[in-house]
């Protein structure tokens, strides 16, 4: 039997609220990212009790006179003075619920799965429905709030929020298994996240030099991809920042806006600090015409130095295009150099694969990879873009060959294009 889907939608929430009423020991990972907001969840909490009303179900769901909705169930009364909605009964109320269809939703719904798993025949396991809930420390709400917090405590730390770019796991489009990665990638973070795991293992034996990771390959090659989905994967906020824009600016600040970018990290931790254009720093040594870019540029060594994952739950990574510029003094205060070298044929084919797992199409992803000698997984997701333009244009959502090789042409002309001397 199968419901409205504006009812169930409704009594799951009204469940939902009773549910974890009654249970003082379920927390904000138990609600739905849905249920957070219509409970105005805040700061990690939810107060109790929460109240589930018309006015709120009108406002958060777009659904209005949610008391009529629900007058077929006879375990639902309705107080006018407040135009509240509440359950007189919770277990047949709950049985309802669950004769109409209400089981997709259980499965997807923490606190429903913690009164529904000791029901006979729903098969649901409360544990695992709660491991696959994005918890609410991943939110931006949740980052925004301890951000803010951080501000009315420090606000000299403002400067270094115009220097980076802050997003929270769940802002993350890229996920891991999206990405085509190398046995020897694959290995590092499998090693992070077991460091993780034992933190205070290996902090209680003083082994601290661990998740300071150097990315080095071409352009295109997944090195910012990689470290954004750790962030999602590990759930950890990460906090971008390019070296070349941190020193554009205010050059005579540029060295506190370096200790500010580290104490933000710490002070947000656990989170990924991704450091790109690290190459910037071998430019900067090198050069003699400036003593406060030097400066600068020593600064920043010395905060690599004094963070770790172990004492600050903080994961380093550096990205560079061109690894051979960088000296001895850098290159030494990263414990685990990871490449990512242009994609070999096999995986081209996987990439390929991947790009258009959702498209209509059929290609020999065999002959494409072959044919697509030298491209970088960048270079392939644009072919393939190039390719739906193409088809778009010709009012079709298929591919063709023809689309495809439209692709190729205009990854090589760019190719050839960046190699002209104008001079």
């Amino acid at each position: 039997m199968s419901g409205d889907p504006e009812t169930l939608r409704i009594m799951e929430v009204v469940l939902t609220a009773e549910i974890f009423n009654k249970n003082p020991g379920l927390d904000i990972n138990d609600l739905t990212p849905a249920c957070r907001e219509i409970f105005g969840a805040g700061a990690a909490d939810v107060k109790r009790p929460v109240y589930v009303s018309d006015g709120l179900i009108k406002r958060t769901l777009a659904v209005a006179d949610a008391h009529v909705k629900l007058a077929a169930n006879p375990f639902i009364a309705y107080e006018e003075f407040g135009q509240r909605l509440r359950i007189t009964a919770l277990e047949p109320a709950a049985q309802w619920f669950l004769k109409q269809g209400g089981k997709p939703l259980i499965e997807k719904n923490p606190a429903l799965a913690f009164f529904f798993e000791n029901l006979d025949s729903t098969g649901v396991s409360y544990k695992a429905i709660r491991k696959a809930n994005p918890p609410y420390e991943d939110t931006k709400a949740h980052l925004d709030a301890r951000i803010s917090k951080l501000l009315s405590e420090d606000e000299k730390l403002r400067g270094a929020l115009d220097l980076v770019m802050i997003n929270a796991p769940e802002e993350i489009e890229q996920h891991i298994d999206d990405l085509v990665c190398t046995t020897d990638q694959l290995a590092i973070m499998e090693k992070i996240q077991h460091a993780l795991t034992h933190r205070e293992f290996l902090h209680k034996h003083r082994i601290y030099e661990i998740g300071k990771l150097l990315f080095v390959g071409p352009p295109g090659t997944g090195k910012t991809s990689l470290a954004l989905a750790m962030s999602r994967h590990m759930h950890m906020p990460v906090l971008e920042v390019r070296l070349s824009m941190v020193t554009s600016q205010y050059l005579g600040e540029t060295s506190k806006n370096i200790d500010r970018i580290f104490e933000l990290a710490k002070q947000l931790s656990p989170a990924i600090l991704f450091i790109d254009e690290f190459d910037f720093v071998a430019k900067s040594r090198t050069a003699d015409d400036h003593g406060a870019m030097k400066r600068a540029v020593n600064s920043l060594l010395k905060n690599i130095d004094r963070i770790n994952l172990i004492r600050n739950g903080i994961i380093l990574i550096g990205a560079t295009n061109h690894p051979q510029l960088l000296d001895e003094a850098a290159w030494r205060r990263f414990d685990e150099v990871v490449e990512f070298a242009l994609p070999d044929e096999e995986m081209r084919k996987n990439i390929l694969k991947k790009v258009t797992a959702s498209l209509q199409c059929n290609l020999d992803y065999q002959e494409l990879a072959a044919k697509t000698e030298g491209f970088s997984g960048s270079d392939l997701r644009m072919m393939i873009k190039e390719a739906i333009l193409s088809a778009l244009m010709d009012n079709r959502q298929s591919l063709t060959r023809d689309d495809i090789e439209k692709g190729i042409r205009m990854v090589r002309n760019r190719e050839a294009i960046r190699h002209l001397t104008w001079l």
